[in-house]
């Protein structure tokens, strides 16, 4: 008994450790970023895009659209859903693979403007550091409009403004509902659902927006009828 007992509290021991180290690399690689370019200027960067789009200028029906299929608990959380998190994590640990984040709307910023795309784990201690840093300087509203505007949405398109344009010939302000949809969920990967690459994926990946945004109360499923074919 003694034995189990010591090799539980060595396990620990252990596990803080790794934890520690792992942490203190990813506070690193945002201490590094930091220093290149403060979040005050990073943020002026952002925002000095001509294309840029302000929260004021995107339709009610795309914001809902977005936070339903990304980050539900966006107006919420600080930056970080724990929630989320602890999910991603007994995922990955149950398919021994790194395939789920549980990034938030605020971290996906982060990783936009400030690391890579690279899956790993320091990368994703280091989003948790500037997550919280645009969540001290910015309001929720500034947030959301940055990362739809640092997004890639497929065909080259690296703001929302140029890919509503592109995809549909329209400022983002004067999308409907089919376009809001569709348009909110390219970024998940754009290679895979921009429409002009794979129409019938980007409908599969829209009919997943739709379905979210019904079960969160965004949509009812006549709204819902009206622009996509809902399957229970």
């Amino acid at each position: 008994m003694k034995l189990l007992k010591r090799m539980i509290i060595l396990l620990i021991v252990i596990a803080i450790a790794v934890a520690g180290f792992f942490i203190k690399q990813g506070y690193d690689l945002y201490s590094q970023a930091i220093q290149k370019m403060s979040i005050e200027d990073k943020i002026q960067q952002i925002k000095a895009n001509e294309n840029y789009s302000t929260y004021e200028e995107l339709p009610k029906d795309y914001i809902n659209a977005v936070i339903a299929v990304e980050d539900k608990r966006f107006f919420k959380h600080c930056g970080i859903d724990f929630i989320s998190i602890t999910r991603a994590i007994l995922i990955d640990i149950k398919e021994m693979d790194f395939k789920e984040g549980g990034s938030t709307i605020t971290q996906q910023l982060a990783k936009n403007v400030y690391f890579t795309q690279e899956k790993k784990f320091t990368r994703k201690i280091a989003e948790v550091f500037m997550a919280m840093e645009f969540e001290k300087n910015c309001s929720k509203e500034e947030i959301f409009e940055m990362y739809v505007n640092t997004s890639y949405f497929g065909d080259g398109y690296y703001c929302v403004k140029d890919a509503s344009q592109g995809y549909f010939d329209k400022l983002p302000m004067n999308m409907n509902l089919y376009e809001c949809t569709l348009l909110a969920g390219i970024p998940n990967a754009p290679s895979v659902y921009a429409p002009t690459k794979n129409p019938e994926l980007a409908r599969q990946r829209q009919g997943q927006v739709v379905r979210k945004m019904i079960k969160q109360g965004y949509l009812s499923k006549e709204e819902a009828s009206k622009i996509i074919l809902v399957n229970e």
